[in-house]
């Protein structure tokens, strides 16, 4: 079990937000957290605690008047900490590339390759050509449908008809070297995790030969963060976001990095 961090970028801003308050219209969101500072601020201080494999998620559209302004963040958070932060948000394979070449050690995709309510196997396998398996992390963000988590697309809008499950993780984990799975529930609520997911991804994590998985989504304790260590079988990764007291919440960051290690 690793931390990983986070920096979301919104509106040209580095906040923390509700997952399901996302809406393109008008580029709305509900607000946890808006930080003083820059992303860059944010990756300098996740390089000089030796923190690798955190993310930049650009939170607004590529048709939105705010996306440049996320774009300029990240390239700055990634100068910053060249080789040790993932990028998504409008990746495709046209311009992954050149997120590796401005010093992102992964791109994230999600909405690329799951269209149309399915994975679409021509953009995977163009991702993965552009960019390389080892340098790919497939976003398998979920919601809750029927008692079933089904993977979100278009910054966590629209439902697919993919699960999250062993079945959908066997097939996809040839093309990438990570998981990226927001609970998109519970995302910036801080109100726990979801536990049946976490049992799931564990189960799954604790099998040889599996892919790293992150989790996002509801840690506001440290009893959370142990809880998800157990279910988790130790072999979960995990992101906080809101909860942390760098973005206002009230978990210390050192302790956090203490008790979970990097």
């Amino acid at each position: 079990m690793e931390f990983r961090p986070c920096i979301d970028i919104h509106n040209g801003q580095v906040k923390q937000i509700v997952g399901s308050s996302l809406d393109d219209t008008d580029d709305l969101a509900r607000e946890n957290f808006v930080a003083a500072k820059g992303a860059d601020h944010y990756a300098r201080l996740y390089r000089d605690n030796g923190i690798k494999g955190g993310h930049i998620i650009l939170l607004n559209p590529a048709s939105s008047p705010y996306y440049e302004e996320d774009r300029d963040q990240a390239l700055r958070a990634l100068a910053a900490y060249p080789g040790g932060l993932q990028i998504g948000g409008g990746v495709n394979a046209d311009n992954a590339a050149a997120y590796l070449e401005a010093g992102a050690s992964h791109v994230i995709v999600t909405s690329y390759v799951f269209r149309d309510g399915h994975i679409n196997m021509e953009h995977l396998n163009k991702i993965c050509r552009a960019v390389g398996r080892e340098h790919l992390v497939l976003d398998l963000s979920c919601r809750v449908r029927n008692d079933c988590y089904f993977i979100v697309t278009d910054r966590w809008q629209k439902f697919t008809e993919e699960k999250v499950d062993e079945c959908t993780l066997d097939m996809l984990m040839g093309y990438c070297d990570e998981f990226l799975i927001h609970a998109v529930d519970v995302e910036g609520k801080s109100q726990g995790i979801e536990e049946m997911l976490v049992r799931q991804l564990g189960e799954w994590c604790g099998r040889p030969g599996r892919n790293a998985v992150t989790y996002a989504g509801g840690v506001h304790s440290y009893e959370d963060i142990e809880l998800l260590r157990t279910l988790g079988r130790g072999k979960i990764n995990v992101t906080i976001g809101s909860a942390l007291d760098i973005f206002g919440g009230r978990l210390v960051f050192e302790e956090v990095l203490r008790r979970i290690g990097s």
